[in-house]
Parts: C-alpha cells; sequence; structure tokens
C-alpha cells in the first residue's frame, strides 16, 4: 500500500489534503510535513508529523530515508501576493523548492503532484473559457513560478520517467484553514466576517469575476488525478480545472440569502486589484474531464450552505 508524504501539509490546501488521505488511506501512511508544527489538533494528532524545509536537501533526504514514500504530494509554497511583496522569497521556494522535491521524486521512484493556478496565464491569454493551451505571459513572481513548475514538471517526466501530474487550481476556498496571501482570499474571509461581525470589506472590485472551488472537490481532484490511469493522461503536469465563477457582489447576494443583514464595502488594493484582473473569469476544463473524469460537486450555492454551517461550527467550538 502506498505512503504518501505532503509538503506545505499547514497551508491551506495540505491541512484540507492531509486530513482526507489519512481517512481513506490510514493515518500512519501519510506523512505531513511542513516548516512549522500545526496548530489545528485534528492534523497534528492525527498522524506522523515531520518538520522539513524544502529548500534543505538535509531535511528532505532525512524524511525520504525514514519513510518508504511512493506518492509525493507537493503543495508548499508562496502564495500572489505575499509573492508580490517578496519576490525573491517566492522564487527560491516555488521555483527552487520544486526542483528539490522533484530530484527527490527522481532518486526515490516516486509519483509528484505539483499544483499549478490560474496565476500561470496572464493578461494576454484569453479571459472567459480560457483553453487548456493558449499563450501563457504571467506578470507577478506567482505565475512566473507556477509556469516554470509546470514546465520543470513536464522536463522530469519525459527526460527521467517521473510520474509527475498536476492541475492549475482556480481560487480556493476553505474552511479548515486561514487564508494565506492569495488574491482570492477574499472569497475565504468574507464567510468569517459576515458570521461574526456581519460586514466585510473587499478589497476587490464588486464586479471582479474570478474562477473559484470549493476545497472538498480541489482534494477530490489531487486524489482522482493520482489515481487515473496514466496512459489517458495527455496534459498531465497543468490541467485546467473550474467548478464555479462569481463576483465579490454576486457571493454577497448569495450570502444574504443566509444572512439577510450583512453589508458589504470596498477598500480595492491595487496590487490584488492588477493581479485578479490578469487572470481567467473561467477556464475551459474540458481536456480534464476527458482524461480522467473530472468532475466537480460544489456550485455557489451549495458552496455557501457549507462555509456558513462549516465556520460558525468552528467559530463556535
Amino acid at each position: 500500500m502506498a505512503t504518501f508524504l505532503v509538503t506545505g501539509a499547514i497551508g491551506q490546501i495540505g491541512s484540507d489534503l492531509t486530513i482526507a488521505l489519512r481517512k481513506r488511506f490510514g493515518e500512519e501512511r501519510v506523512i505531513a510535513t511542513d516548516i512549522r508544527m500545526p496548530a489545528d489538533v485534528t492534523l497534528r494528532d492525527s498522524g506522523p508529523f515531520e518538520f522539513l524545509d524544502v529548500l534543505d536537501e538535509h531535511h528532505i533526504i532525512r524524511v525520504m530515508q525514514q519513510y518508504k514514500i511512493d506518492t509525493i504530494y507537493h503543495l508548499a509554497a508562496v502564495l500572489s501576493a505575499v509573492g508580490e511583496a517578496r519576490p525573491g522569497v517566492a522564487w527560491r521556494v516555488n521555483v527552487s523548492g520544486l526542483y528539490n522535491m522533484l530530484e527527490t521524486a527522481r532518486q526515490y521512484k516516486c509519483a509528484l503532484f505539483f499544483p499549478s493556478s490560474i496565476g500561470a496565464f496572464g493578461p494576454s491569454s484569453p479571459h472567459d473559457n480560457t483553453p487548456q493551451e493558449t499563450i501563457m505571459r504571467p506578470e507577478t513572481m506567482y505565475g512566473v513560478s507556477k509556469l516554470t513548475g509546470e514546465l520543470l514538471c513536464d522536463y522530469y517526466f519525459k527526460r527521467f520517467g517521473v510520474d509527475t501530474r498536476g492541475v492549475r487550481f482556480p481560487g480556493l476556498i476553505s474552511h479548515q484553514a486561514e487564508p494565506g496571501g492569495g488574491t482570492t482570499d477574499y472569497a475565504v474571509e468574507i464567510f468569517f466576517e459576515a458570521i461574526k461581525h456581519g460586514r466585510y470589506t473587499c478589497y476587490l472590485k464588486a464586479d471582479t469575476y474570478l474562477d473559484m472551488m470549493y476545497m472538498p472537490d480541489a482534494v477530490k481532484a489531487m486524489i482522482d488525478l493520482m489515481e487515473a490511469e496514466p496512459s489517458k493522461l495527455i496534459h498531465r503536469n497543468a490541467y485546467n480545472i473550474s467548478a464555479m465563477s462569481f463576483t465579490p457582489e454576486q457571493l454577497t447576494a448569495e450570502i444574504r440569502s443566509h444572512i439577510p443583514d450583512f453589508v458589504i464595502d470596498y477598500a480595492i488594493d491595487p496590487v490584488r486589484q492588477k493581479i485578479a484582473d490578469s487572470w481567467p473569469n473561467y477556464m475551459d476544463d474540458s481536456a480534464a474531464r476527458r482524461e480522467w473524469g473530472w468532475k466537480h460537486e460544489y456550485d455557489l450555492p451549495q458552496m455557501t450552505r457549507s462555509m456558513i454551517k462549516e465556520v460558525s461550527q468552528r467559530l463556535r467550538g
């Protein structure tokens, strides 16, 4: 039976994925790693946790030698808004860190999952129904590093036969972990503020469309892709996947169907607004649906109902 290594396990994606993998495959077969200890009791106590800095080869070797890893989910990354503030750090973590994990996968004969992003596209990419293959000229360090990561994964698959696979995530919405400095984080923050205070100040314009996905669908996509038949994977390292597209104004209207007195106002952050304006409104994910059966479960009303329920329970707890 496979043993899994998750880097960046405390992050927004990693925390949900680690718990899901442990429920599915067993607690001892999922090794969570990060550069800090998890505060979440469920994540900390549900299975093995190791300190691992993806920029330190000695850390990586120690963990790989201690556990017989078959599959790596490499999620350690610096996100878009933080990446613009600290571009050098973003390049080192997102590119050099990925290179180290690809070398690890090559040496230890592991499969590797790498999450790319809508950030890999740029203002010259088509914004509506963005094709699987199209012009990609990102203008942020985050986008540049993610596009570089896609190409590195392609190279390691073609040059060394490493079983690399990945998706281009839209904005991800989760109640499990705090936002980590991404441009789409308003769609998480808004639920916490709506429930705690009944008010939210949004940093994006009211009519800003962005491609989005609820975290349970994202976790399902990662696991499904890594279990897919290899011979069917044509675009193996950069599948567009999509679930819903909405604006802050539309999300507010949906929240008001549950919290009628919810109030939103706007204080536009020019850095994050510029990033959002360069990203797709929604992607064409037909290749993922055709090649490995991708299918989302949550739309905007379903996601909103679930987030309000889960965030309310978390805040009460």
